[in-house]
């Protein structure tokens, strides 16, 4: 069973990851509209990670006897000039999420809840990897500078992440090629 603070807590972050799920898709979106599929492809793929992310919070809350309290989502911003920018945005997003999964570790930790401690170790992992993927995108366009050859480039090695759900439980991982 959740205690209450703690319940509080994991709503919060289920907020917190269907708003990245909403601004990785008004990312996606502005670079649509810029021609840069390459990019939006990579943004809409992260949205789709995000709302995974989501779905587990909300499934742990029901497995544990909680109840999900679902709060207004606020509205992302919806431009940037430069996929630069975007990513420069993403990886402090990410930044922000990886404290917030911390601080919810902190909580379990406090509480000596070792279900949602031992639940919260898959977030940790993956912030790492969030926090990595944003910021090698960043280098990457920061590297490029303004040369439109690097540019096409970099959105061309982009669009070919491809969304890949993570195994039910139980399941083993698929297998890297």
């Amino acid at each position: 069973m959740l205690s209450k603070t703690m319940e509080k807590a994991l709503n919060k972050q289920i907020n917190a990851e269907i708003y990245s799920a909403y601004l990785y898709k008004s990312m996606s979106a502005n670079f649509v509209s810029k021609g840069l599929k390459g990019v939006a492809n990579w943004l809409h793929v992260q949205m789709l990670e995000e709302m995974i992310h989501a779905q587990k919070l909300y499934d742990y809350i029901l497995e544990r006897g909680g109840k999900v309290t679902l709060a207004p989502i606020p509205g992302p911003p919806g431009d940037w000039d430069t996929p630069l920018a975007a990513f420069r945005d993403a990886y402090a997003h990410e930044r922000k999420i990886t404290g917030m999964i911390n601080d919810l570790v902190n909580l379990a930790l406090k509480e000596s809840d070792h279900a949602t401690n031992s639940f919260l170790k898959w977030f940790v992992d993956e912030q790492v990897e969030e926090e990595t993927n944003s910021s090698a995108v960043v280098q990457q366009l920061e590297l490029a500078g303004d040369a439109p050859g690097a540019l096409f480039i970099i959105d061309r090695e982009l669009a070919t992440r491809v969304f890949v759900p993570p195994p039910a439980p139980g399941e083993a991982a698929p297998a890297q090629a």
